[in-house]
């Protein structure tokens, strides 16, 4: 991918050598909209097989954890868009998605020559969370990371042996209490947490091919952001309401020193059509 971010190191400055030095890590996040689909998920797959170098897999549940509550009579509970989590809530979620769907994703990756391991917050105390605190909302057991909640130096071991960790939805808080955490906030910390050993790209994968300028035209992708533009296209309300979150984790992502982030299509991830998000 071209370096079209950053500011200008023409003079071959010290920092830009020492980011040459790092190995290249890409960390890709899919959520239900790929999960929920067999001919995507298997198109997805593909594209990841494809994908050259050390990269790490962070994937949500989908619909079927809703239709699962359902199922057992549970009815699902949602706060702008976050899942109330209680301790029978927590049973299911946890058997769907560290369960059949981490399992079926790994053995779909196995079958396309992916070295791929399964693993929740707490295999090998990947990542450690904190119980979200009840301020509005209750939401129950959900769980807060920061990029210290990550276990770095065990993903670099599976990294140097040539695994590739595939994380779901569930942490752990270090005490014996799993924990529900969004994918999202979970790519972004691994992310946060691996940058200061590798040059980090960080992909937020979805149905769409990039940011949109015009939502309603699907060809209006903005081929580049900075977070003086997002800014812009949040004060004039071209960015979506449902995009801001992602955009806010994206930059503060970079902010912390991941190298770049990526908004693209999870159908597309080896095509030049997608939003890059850089600092300057």
């Amino acid at each position: 991918m071209p370096d079209i971010c950053g500011p200008d190191f023409s003079e071959g400055s010290f920092y830009r050598r020492l980011v040459r030095m790092k190995t290249p890590l890409h960390v890709f996040k899919i959520g239900g909209h790929v999960l929920d689909d067999e001919t995507s998920l298997e198109q997805f797959v593909a594209a990841f097989a494809q994908v050259e170098g050390l990269k790490i897999l962070v994937h949500g549940g989908g619909k079927g954890a809703s239709e699962l509550l359902r199922s057992l009579g549970i009815a699902p509970q949602m706060v702008q868009g976050r899942r109330i989590t209680d301790a029978a809530t927590l049973d299911v979620v946890t058997m769907f998605y560290a369960g059949k769907t981490n399992k079926q994703l790994v053995a779909l990756l196995q079958a396309a020559g992916v070295p791929a391991l399964g693993l929740s917050g707490a295999d090998g105390n990947a990542i450690r969370a904190s119980r979200r605190p009840v301020r509005e909302v209750d939401y129950g057991f959900v769980g807060d990371l920061t990029a210290a909640s990550i276990n770095a130096k065990l993903f670099q071991r599976l990294l140097k042996i040539s695994l590739i960790p595939v994380c779901c939805a569930i942490t752990h808080d270090g005490a014996g209490q799993l924990l529900n955490t969004n994918a999202d906030t979970i790519a972004s910390a691994i992310a946060q947490g691996l940058a200061a050993h590798y040059a980090v790209t960080l992909h937020f994968c979805f149905e769409k091919d990039g940011v949109l300028a015009d939502a309603n035209d699907e060809r209006s992708v903005i081929p580049r952001i900075t977070a003086t533009d997002y800014e812009q296209l949040k004060s004039a309300g071209i960015v979506s309401a449902g995009m801001v979150p992602k955009l806010d984790n994206a930059f503060a992502a970079l902010a912390a020193g991941v190298e770049m982030v990526v908004i693209e299509n999870a159908l597309k991830i080896n095509e030049p059509i997608k939003t890059i998000l850089c600092q300057a």
